[in-house]
Formats: structure tokens, sequence, C-alpha cells
């Protein structure tokens, strides 16, 4: 029994619990099981309490018949991302700094799942701060990617991803800032959102007006992801950019064909990123399932200029707000080099330079709204390119451009994060080194329902999310 459920959605798995095809300890054990077989090669679920969790299985079973309807995500095993706060787990952020550091409350999205009747098991490996789109750390060491061990996972959700294209949890949690969601979504062939800004309320953000950070879902196909959000989105008092959400698990039910619908197609959005020959030829494939669909096709892209540089000024400012303290009082520089420069590059911004970049950021938004006047929907990469060997820190070129940071090549990602549009990643097939590759889709901001709706029909069409890794 327990080797048949590890790649039950997480829909099934919910249904099957309810109607007693197999208890919770039963769907736990078999995650657990499954922890220990793969773990060991992957290295993406971290702070595992199994006593604690059995009993909570146990305790969910005993009280089997009280109100079982209520619980959307009853019996899940799920990880949290080691960025966000469980009771009971430690949230190390991937740092020495923090080894040692016990939450005294849930992140408000961790509590809604929990009242939902989803079991934390552990949480997953994140780069130092969340920082990067390669997951490594001096704490807990790297995260492999499962389709291939000596590639990364991406980052800075990579744990998560990669639990869950092994099969080690059936749903999970992450953060994107500059494609934290995406990235390892695309590496992995699982699907990742980054939702639009205030669907999913955070807590104590340091700057809380801020919709560069978001946090989002992860799962295997958009059903169980869609599940998911249902859960973590809707208001909340502690964060004022939160909004009543009409998202349901049901909404996929109303999908309809794309006959009609207009989509603006960009491999490297309108020339303002450089991408690898073999992304450009994954990425050409796509759009023959779009026409085939019945979609209205053109090359056209988002006006990006200055927007790369606008993501690097706020994102550096919001690194400064959050980090300066440690990181002038960081004297054993225990936090990795590029996460230093994040920081310094924010302490040393001037006034006019943040002036700058607030002011595109909004000739932006107004330059996307007119592009969403033509287009439904914008899709391109996620990737600038397939996922590199594991032993770097990131690439350093891109079909002869010179990679000047750590970030510079996920832009494909980032300058997507300026619009305020919420993206999906979706499996997209392989790449001739047998390696995942993701389409990015993006909706105007407030669109995400249409969003997952079309993920969904080209999920459907494709079913590429369903080759799983051979461990």
């Amino acid at each position: 029994m327990s080797n048949s459920l590890i790649y039950k959605s997480a829909t099934e798995l919910v249904k099957g619990i309810k109607a007693k095809e197999y208890s919770v300890k039963e769907v736990v054990i078999s995650h657990l099981k499954r922890i220990k077989e793969v773990n060991p090669y992957v290295n993406a679920i971290v702070n595992i309490e199994e006593d604690d969790i059995l009993k909570k299985a146990e305790i969910m079973d005993a009280n089997f018949n009280k109100n079982i309807s209520k619980y959307p995500l009853l019996g899940l095993p799920i990880a949290i991302k080691d960025t966000h706060n469980v009771i009971g787990f430690k949230t190390t952020f991937g740092s020495k700094i923090y080894s040692e550091n016990y939450p005294n409350e849930n992140e408000i999205s961790v509590e809604r799942m929990l009242e939902a009747g989803a079991i934390v098991i552990g949480k997953t490996n994140v780069p130092e701060f969340a920082a990067g789109s390669h997951t490594f750390n001096k704490i807990f060491g790297t995260t492999y990617n499962p389709y291939d061990l000596t590639k990364t996972a991406g980052g800075s959700s990579g744990g998560a991803a990669a639990a869950l294209a092994t099969g080690m949890i059936a749903l999970a949690d992450g953060s994107d800032m500059g494609g934290s969601c995406r990235n390892p979504a695309a590496y992995n062939n699982v699907v990742g959102l980054r939702p639009s800004p205030g669907l999913i309320p955070i807590k104590n953000k340091n700057l809380i007006y801020s919709p560069l950070s978001v946090q989002g879902p992860l799962a295997r196909n958009v059903e169980d992801l869609t599940l998911m959000l249902s859960v973590m989105a809707g208001r909340n008092k502690y964060d004022p950019l939160s909004y009543y959400s009409n998202i349901t698990s049901d909404i996929l039910s109303e999908s309809k064909p794309l006959k009609n619908i207009r989509i603006a197609y960009s491999a490297d959005l309108g020339g303002s990123v450089p991408i690898s020959t073999s992304v450009r030829k994954m990425f050409n494939r796509q759009l023959d399932v779009f026409n085939n669909l019945g979609c209205f096709l053109e090359e056209d892209s988002i006006d990006f200029t200055n927007t790369a540089e606008t993501f690097q000024i706020l994102r550096a400012n919001e690194f400064a707000l959050s980090y300066e303290d440690i990181y002038l009082l960081d004297k054993e520089k225990y936090i990795k080099e590029t996460v230093r420069w994040n920081i310094k590059k924010g302490v040393e911004l001037k006034s006019s330079d943040i002036r700058r970049a607030e002011k595109d950021r909004s000739l932006l938004y107004n330059k996307t709204n007119i592009f969403f006047e033509k287009y439904d929907f914008l899709i391109t990469p996620v990737s600038q390119v397939q996922p590199f060997d594991a032993g770097i820190e990131y690439p350093t070129e891109i079909n002869g451009n010179k990679m000047n940071t750590y970030i510079d090549w996920m832009e494909s990602c980032s300058i997507i994060t300026v619009t305020g549009c919420p993206a999906i990643s979706i499996p997209a097939g392989f790449a001739e080194d047998g390696l995942p590759f993701g389409l990015q889709i993006i909706a105007p901001f407030n669109q995400d329902i249409s969003l997952l709706k079309i993920a969904f029909i080209f999920e459907q069409a494709t079913k590429h999310g369903l080759k799983r890794p051979s461990l």
C-alpha cells in the first residue's frame, strides 16, 4: 500500500483518506519511508520530527468522524520552506546565524494549512537567506536535482521542488522575489506559482507595503496547486496588501477551450535577456501546443527598458533593510559573499537611486496594463539556462553574455516580478540532456484564476508533469 501512495496527487490522497481507503498514518508513513529512501541523495528536506508527526497522524485518525469534510488538506504530508515559521521546527534561513532559531508563532499561510488538516513533516532546504536560485548553505549543504544528481535543483525553493518531484511530500510552500517558486519548479518538473502580491498574506514583512516578495504554492500538478492556494489565500489584517480571495478548489472545473485567446510570446522578452540555445529550442516547441489549442499567437513583449536595474535596486534596498544589522555584526563572515554584496549594495544606495527605481516601476506597471489590453497572456521561458552543475554558485555567462552578479542569469523571472503580475511555471518537456524545461505563463494583475485555468489546459494537453525521476 505505502509505495502506491507517494505519487498520488494531493487531491486523490484527500479523497482516499475521507473514503477510508487508507488512514492518515498510512499516508504519513509512506512518505516518511520515501524520505529515508531518497533524501540522502537529493538533500531536500531538513529538520524532520518523526515521532511527533506520527502522533499527530494517530490523533487525526482517532478523530476521523468529527466534521472531516471541512478539512480540505486532511492528512496531507507537507514540508515548509526553511524561511517560514512553524512552531516546533527550527527556522534557520539556511544561515549558521539562525541555526538554533525556534519561532514562537506560525506563518499565516502555515497556520491556514494546519487548520485545513495538513501535517508538517519537515522543512525544505534553501540557499542562505533565500538568496540566489541555487540551493546550498553551510548548515545543510546542497540540494541536488533528482533528474541528474550532478545538477542544481534551483532555488530558493529548491528543497521544496525536489521533495515534490521525488514523492517525499504531497504539497510544498515557497516564496518568490526573483523567481524562487518558478525556477525550482521548472528545474524539477513540478508546478510553481508566483501569485499576485497580496493574494497570500504575509505577517511581519520588513517592507510591509512592498509587493516584491510573495509566498506561493508548489505542487506536482495544477489541480493540487489550486487546492493549496485556496487554503493559503485571503485577507488578513496583518498584511495591508492582502485582499479577499474567490479562489476555490473546484475552479478548474470551469475551464473552457482556449479558442481566440490572445497570447503574446517572446523567448527573450523582447531582447531584454540572453537565453541559451537549448532553452530557445525548447520554448519554440511550445508554440505548436497553443496553436493546436486554438489560441491566437503573436510575437511581442512588454517593454522592459530599465527593469533589470529597477529590480536590482529594489531588491538591494530590501536586503539592506532586512539584514544590515546582521551584516555589520557578522565579524566571522558566516554570510556568503554574494549576500554580503547584495546587502552592501543596498546600504550604499542613494535616495536618487530609489526614487528612480520607484518611478520606473510605476512606468512599467502602466506599460504592462496597456500591453494586456491587447493580450490575455504572455508566455516565455522560466529560466534562461537549463539546470547547471551543482558545484558552481551561478552561471557566469549565457551565450557569450557575461553575468555580472549572482542574480543576472534569472532576469527572465525577476523582471516579471517588477510588473506585479502573477506568473506560473508549468512543466513543458525535457531537453536533449534529459533535464526538465519549464514554461512561464504571465497574466494581468489579479487574474490568478485565469492563469490557473490556462496552465491546467496546457498541462492536460501535454502531460509533461507525469514524468518522474528514476530515483
